[in-house]
């Protein structure tokens, strides 16, 4: 063997390893390490309670970054998922209450009814998003800033600016149920995740998001509906939007005009500190979830530490400033 051919091999087994085991597994082994010194930290972190608590508090932001995923890898932003989940918990909520005066005409309804509506109010959302974005050719970010300050206005409007209590046990289940002593909103996130997966992974839709993320001119080109598909994915988020804000409502037993406030930045933190990329078309749904991990970890164990929220604020937006910055790093070949 040469020297070349050596130093190569050297190379190989050395420092690129290195890199493609930080690329491939860095996310999880930061997971592991959190849950680790969190663990240390505190004699109530790995306690089966706190760990539901966990899952649970994870589960609502799990969902809204797994939509939050489809837009980004194709280089699309959505500002507007916060005010979906409260306009959705509100709409859905006033179908499925017992109070007299919150309540739309002839509730309470089954809640298939109420779920149903709140997931057709989600995607009208993501639609009037996705259409503004995809025909007009309005940036993402101006798109989905406009519908973020529309959807709450429409939430202040439909609901009068007041909650909407007493929901039944029926509609509340998705929210507080369980099966088999799993919560339901952790089982709606798995369902989630594993459809999602499916989607990214083994169909032609999914590879064709990948494609316009990675360029949209070359996707253009080999015959993909650009347009059709970014309107798509921007329907996909406000659908799971909307389902994330019928969970919200269900768990805390009333629809809240103010849920949701800042919820967008939570998943855009999942998202990116799992991986995805900004520029689009580099990431992984399975990198999300842990991201979403990581968030509802750190936020769960400051609190068990005592440290007050403003301070989990600033390492939130550490976190998103260092993700980016190692993602542009990794653009430029560093």
């Amino acid at each position: 063997m040469s020297a070349t051919d050596n130093h190569q091999s050297n190379s190989w087994f050395g420092s690129d390893r290195r890199r493609l085991i930080i690329q491939e597994y860095g996310i999880f082994l930061a997971f592991l390490l959190l849950a680790i010194v969190l663990s240390f930290s505190n004699e109530y972190f790995l306690t089966a309670g706190n760990i539901s608590n966990v899952l649970l508090q994870t589960s609502i932001n799990g969902v809204l970054a797994i939509g939050m995923t489809f837009v980004i890898l194709t280089r699309g932003i959505d500002l507007s998922v916060g005010s979906v989940v409260a306009l959705t918990g509100i709409v859905s909520a006033s179908f499925a209450t017992t109070s007299a005066t919150a309540g739309i005409v002839g509730a309470p309804y089954p809640p298939y009814v109420a779920l149903a509506v709140g997931l057709l109010v989600g995607v009208a959302c993501g639609a009037v998003v996705g259409l503004i974005v995809s025909r007009f050719a309005v940036p993402a970010f101006v798109a989905t800033l406009g519908m973020l300050s529309a959807a709450r206005g429409m939430t202040l409007i439909y609901g009068g600016g007041k909650p909407v209590p007493a929901l039944t046990p029926d509609f509340r289940w998705i929210g507080t149920g369980s099966v088999l002593s799993i919560p339901m909103p952790v089982i709606l996130l798995a369902i989630v995740f594993i459809v999602a997966w499916w989607v990214l992974n083994r169909t032609r839709f999914g590879r064709y998001i990948y494609a316009v993320g990675g360029n949209p001119h070359a996707a253009t080109t080999s015959g993909i509906d650009v347009s059709k598909l970014r309107f798509l994915v921007y329907v996909i988020s406000g659908g799971l939007s909307g389902l994330a804000g019928m969970i919200l409502a269900a768990r805390t037993g009333s629809a809240l005009p103010q849920a949701g406030i800042a919820y967008e930045l939570d998943a855009i933190a999942a998202v990116v500190i799992g991986g995805t990329s900004l520029s689009g078309g580099v990431g992984r749904i399975t990198g999300t979830l842990i991201g979403a991990l990581i968030i509802g970890v750190m936020n769960n164990g400051l609190d068990l530490m005592g440290i007050q929220s403003y301070y989990q604020q600033v390492l939130k937006g550490t976190l998103i400033v260092g993700a980016v910055m190692l993602d542009q790093k990794r653009n430029l070949g560093g």
